[in-house]
C-alpha cells in the first residue's frame, strides 16, 4: 500500500502571490474599498442601461413538439401563434344577461396592440363561464407586466357590469406580478448577522463578512444584468444567483475573517495577518469558488441553453464574490485591524483549544464506535432518501398558484366548467399535427385510422375531428386530456400517444404524427432533461474526483467524498418529494396543493450541491490530511481536523441554510424548491456527513484513506489547498486589545500548533 509523502513546498514566488495581494489591499484599504464601491455603482448603472429581459421560453430543436410547431407555422399561419385566455364568470345565474358587456369586452380585446385575433367565445353548459382565446404577434412574455393595464382596460365593460374576469394560459407570463424576493433576502441577511454575532462574539467582526458579501453580490448581480442585455436568462436566474452569491460570499468572508482573528491572537500585526490570511484561507477560497463555477458551468453540457444560462448567472456572481473575498475583505480587515473585536458581546475565542477539547473527545468517541456512527448516519440519509423512489418530474401549472389570484381563478373556472372546451385537461390541450407531405395513402384513410386510435386511447376527454390545413399538407386536431397539465395521468397519456398510439396508427402510411402546444413542449422538456441528467451527473462526479485526487493525493478520499455527496443529494431529493409532491408540510412553504418536481430542479440542485459541499469537504479534509502527514496518528488527525474547522464550518452552514430558507418564501415555486432542497442538503452535509460519516469512515479505513497508486503519485502535480504563508521570524506576542479569551494552551514539544483550517502558523 502506497501512502504518499507530504507534498513538497511550493516555490516561494508562487506561494506568496496571494499573500502579496492581501498585504497590498490591507495597506491601501481606502483605495480598494473605493474601487469596489465604484464598481458597485457602475454595475448598477450598467444594469439599468442594459435593460435586461428575462424569459422562460424554451426552444427544443429536434423534438416532436418543436417539429409540430414548425409545421403549423408553415402550413397554418396563425394557428400556432402565442396566445392566452381571458375568462368571464358569474357565481350565480348565467352570463346571458351580461352578454352585451362581455361582447364589448371581447371586441376591446381584439383591438389591443399586438393582438391578431380574439376567438369566438366558448361557453360552459351551465352558462356561468365563457372564455376567448387571444392570439398575439409576439411571445406573450415580451408584452411585459404593464400590459396587464391594457387587458384591464379592454375588459372594463364586463367588470363594470359585475362579471368576474381572469387571465390564464400564457397570459400568466404577463399578469403574474414579477417575483419580489427582497423581503426574503432581508430576512436571510438579518439571520446571517445574528449567526455571525454569535460566532464571533462582536458586532464589528460580524458586520465585516456581511457587508463585504453584500457589496460583492451587488456587483455580481449588476454584471448578470448587463450580460442579460445580450443573453436571455430565465426569470428565476437572478434569484438563484443572489441566493448562491449571498451564501458563498458570506461563507468566504467568514473563513477569511476567522483566520485573520486567529493570526491577531497569535501576535501578528494587522497588515501581516491580512497577508497570511490571503495566502492560506484565500487559497481555499480560490479552490472553492472554482469548484462551484465548474459545477455550475457543467450544466451547459446538457445541451439546453435555458439551464446552462441559469448556471452561468450563478457562476458570474460566485466569481465576483470570490474576487471580493480576495481583495475587499483583506482591505476591510486592514482598515479595521485590531478593532475587529469592537463592541464585543463576549470574549473572542481562538479556533483551536489543544488536544483535549470537545472535538477531540468527540473524535475519540467515534473512533471507539465507528460502525455504530456509520450505521446511524447512513440509515438517517437512507430514510430521507426513501421518497426519491416516487420522484415525478413535470411542470407546475397555474393550478398551484395562490387561491384567489387571477391565474388561479382562470384555471379553476375552466377546470370546473362542463362541456366542450372545459374540464381539467382544457387548461393544457394537445394540438395533434399529422404530416401528410410524404403520405402514401389518401388523407381520409389516415384520418380514419388516427380517429379510431384516439377513440381507443384511455385518458382523452375529447378531441376535435381531424381537419386539413389550408394548404392540405397537415391534418389538425385538438386533444383535451381527462386530467390537468401537471397530472401524472396527462404525462402518461403524452408518452403513450407519442410512443405507441400515433406511430402504430400511422404505420405504413408515410405520414407522421406530432403533439405540440405548451403542455406538449413542457413534457418534451421533461423527457429531455431526464435523458441528460445522468450525463451531467457523470461530468460533475468526474470533475470532483479529479480535483480531490490532485488536492489530497489519494483515490480513497475522493471516492468517499463522491459517494457521501451522492447520499446527501439523494436525501435532499427525497425531502423535496415529500414536501412538494406528497404535500407533507407544503403549507409551510406556501403551496395549496401537491405539485410535481419541476423538470430542471434535480439537475440544477445536483450541480449546486456538489459545488457547495466540496467547499466544506476541502476545508475539513485539508485539516485532517495536514495532521496525518505530520503525525501518522489517525485519531489525532480526525480530532484536529474537527477542532480546526468544526465551529467555522458549522457557522458557515448555518448562515447558508438561513439564506437559502429565506428564499423559500418566494412566490415562484421553482425558487421554493431550490431554496428548500439546498438548505436541506447543507444541513445534512454539515452535520450527518461532516460530523458523523466522514470521521467514522476515516477511522475504519485508517491508513488506506491515503492510498494512491504509485503511477498516479508520479504523474499528479503536487499542490496544497492551504499553503502556509512564507516563513517569518516568530513575532513577539502582541497584546490583544479589549476582552480576551483565556490563553491558548501551548502545543506539545515537537508538535506543530494547529491553526484554523489545519494551516500551520508559520
Amino acid at each position: 500500500m502506497h501512502c504518499p509523502q507530504p507534498p513538497e513546498p511550493e516555490p516561494p514566488a508562487r506561494a506568496s502571490r496571494l499573500r502579496r495581494l492581501g498585504i497590498l489591499c490591507a495597506r491601501r484599504p481606502v483605495w480598494v474599498i473605493a474601487a469596489w464601491l465604484l464598481l458597485l455603482g457602475g454595475a448598477v448603472l450598467g444594469r439599468q442601461l442594459a435593460a435586461p429581459a428575462y424569459s422562460d421560453q424554451i426552444t427544443l430543436p429536434s423534438t416532436q413538439s418543436r417539429t409540430g410547431a414548425d409545421l403549423l407555422a408553415a402550413s397554418a399561419p396563425g394557428v400556432g401563434d402565442p396566445s392566452g385566455r381571458v375568462v368571464f364568470h358569474v357565481d350565480e345565474g348565467t352570463l346571458a344577461g351580461y352578454r352585451q358587456a362581455v361582447d364589448e369586452s371581447i371586441a376591446g380585446l381584439a383591438e389591443m396592440p399586438h393582438v391578431t385575433t380574439a376567438s369566438p367565445a366558448v361557453t360552459s353548459t351551465d352558462g356561468r363561464t365563457l372564455y376567448t382565446t387571444v392570439a398575439f404577434d409576439r411571445q406573450v412574455k415580451a408584452l411585459g407586466h404593464a400590459y396587464t393595464d391594457t387587458l384591464d382596460a379592454a375588459t372594463g365593460p364586463a367588470r363594470a357590469s359585475g362579471v368576474r374576469v381572469a387571465y390564464g394560459g400564457d397570459l400568466n407570463q404577463v399578469v403574474r406580478p414579477p417575483a419580489d424576493d427582497k423581503a426574503g433576502e432581508a430576512a436571510g441577511v438579518v439571520v446571517a448577522l445574528l449567526i455571525l454575532v454569535l460566532a464571533f462574539g462582536s458586532v464589528a467582526a460580524a458586520l465585516l463578512p456581511l457587508v463585504t458579501a453584500l457589496i460583492g453580490v451587488g456587483v455580481g448581480m449588476g454584471v448578470v444584468g448587463i450580460v442579460a442585455g445580450a443573453l436571455t436568462f430565465a426569470t428565476a436566474a437572478p434569484t438563484l444567483a443572489t441566493m448562491i452569491g449571498l451564501g458563498v460570499g458570506i461563507d468566504y468572508a467568514l473563513f477569511l475573517t476567522t483566520r485573520f482573528r486567529q493570526d491577531l491572537v497569535d501576535g501578528h500585526d494587522p497588515v501581516d495577518a491580512a497577508g497570511r490570511t490571503a495566502a492560506s484561507s484565500g487559497r481555499a477560497v480560490v479552490v472553492a469558488a472554482v469548484t462551484v463555477a465548474v459545477a455550475m458551468l457543467s450544466l451547459y453540457a446538457c445541451g439546453l441553453g435555458f439551464i446552462g444560462r441559469m448556471g452561468l448567472a450563478a457562476t458570474l456572481v460566485v466569481i465576483v464574490t470570490g474576487a471580493a473575498a480576495l481583495t475587499l475583505v483583506p482591505a476591510a480587515l486592514g482598515l479595521v485591524g485590531r478593532r475587529i473585536d469592537r463592541f464585543a458581546l463576549r470574549s473572542p475565542v481562538a479556533e483551536t483549544t489543544g488536544g483535549h477539547d470537545r472535538w477531540h473527545r468527540y473524535a475519540a468517541l467515534v473512533a471507539r464506535r465507528p460502525w455504530a456512527f456509520l450505521t446511524a448516519g447512513t440509515l438517517l440519509l437512507a430514510l430521507c432518501a426513501v421518497p426519491l423512489f416516487s420522484l415525478r418530474l413535470g411542470h407546475v401549472d397555474d393550478g398551484a398558484d395562490r387561491p384567489g389570484s387571477t391565474t388561479r381563478n382562470a384555471y379553476d373556472w375552466i377546470a370546473e366548467g362542463e362541456g366542450p372546451g372545459f374540464g381539467p385537461g382544457a387548461n393544457g390541450p394537445f394540438v395533434l399535427v399529422t404530416d401528410l407531405r410524404h403520405a402514401t395513402v389518401p388523407a381520409d384513410r389516415i384520418s380514419g385510422q388516427v380517429t379510431a386510435a384516439l377513440r381507443d386511447t384511455a385518458g382523452i376527454a375529447r378531441f376535435t375531428p381531424l381537419t386539413p390545413s389550408p394548404d392540405g399538407k397537415l391534418l389538425l386536431s385538438t386533444l383535451t386530456p381527462a386530467q390537468g397539465p401537471q397530472s401524472a395521468a396527462t404525462g402518461s397519456l403524452f408518452t403513450e400517444l407519442t410512443g405507441a398510439t400515433l406511430p402504430t396508427a400511422l404505420r405504413g402510411t408515410g405520414a407522421e404524427g406530432h403533439l405540440t402546444g405548451s403542455t406538449a413542449g413542457q413534457l418534451d422538456f421533461r423527457d429531455t432533461v431526464k435523458d441528460r441528467l445522468p450525463f451531467i451527473i457523470g461530468i460533475v462526479l468526474a470533475a470532483a474526483l479529479a480535483l480531490l485526487t490532485v488536492v489530497f493525493r489519494s483515490v480513497v478520499v475522493p471516492l468517499k467524498a463522491v459517494v457521501l455527496n451522492l447520499f446527501t443529494t439523494a436525501a435532499s431529493y427525497g425531502v423535496l418529494v415529500a414536501v412538494f409532491q406528497w404535500g407533507w408540510g407544503s403549507g409551510l412553504v406556501g403551496l395549496s396543493e401537491p405539485v410535481p418536481i419541476e423538470s430542471f430542479v434535480p439537475m440544477m440542485m445536483f450541480a449546486i450541491v456538489f459545488g457547495l459541499s466540496m467547499d466544506y469537504e476541502i476545508f475539513l479534509l485539508s485539516a485532517i490530511a495536514g495532521t496525518w502527514q505530520r503525525t501518522r496518528d489517525n485519531t489525532l488527525a480526525v480530532g484536529t481536523g474537527l477542532a480546526a474547522t468544526g465551529r467555522v464550518i458549522s457557522s458557515a452552514a448555518l448562515i447558508m441554510t438561513a439564506v437559502f430558507l429565506s428564499f423559500a418564501a418566494s412566490s415562484t415555486v421553482v425558487v421554493k424548491m431550490l431554496a428548500l432542497g439546498l438548505a436541506v442538503s447543507v444541513v445534512l452535509d454539515a452535520t450527518v456527513v461532516r460530523l458523523v460519516l466522514v470521521p467514522a469512515m476515516m477511522f475504519l479505513m485508517g491508513r488506506a484513506n491515503w492510498w494512491l497508486p504509485p503511477f498516479l503519485d508520479r504523474i499528479l502535480p503536487r499542490t496544497h489547498v492551504h499553503p502556509d504563508p512564507a516563513p517569518d521570524p516568530a513575532p513577539e506576542p502582541h497584546p490583544h486589545p479589549g476582552p480576551r479569551a483565556d490563553p491558548l494552551p501551548a502545543p506539545r514539544q515537537g508538535a506543530p500548533a494547529a491553526a484554523v483550517h489545519g494551516e500551520g502558523r508559520g
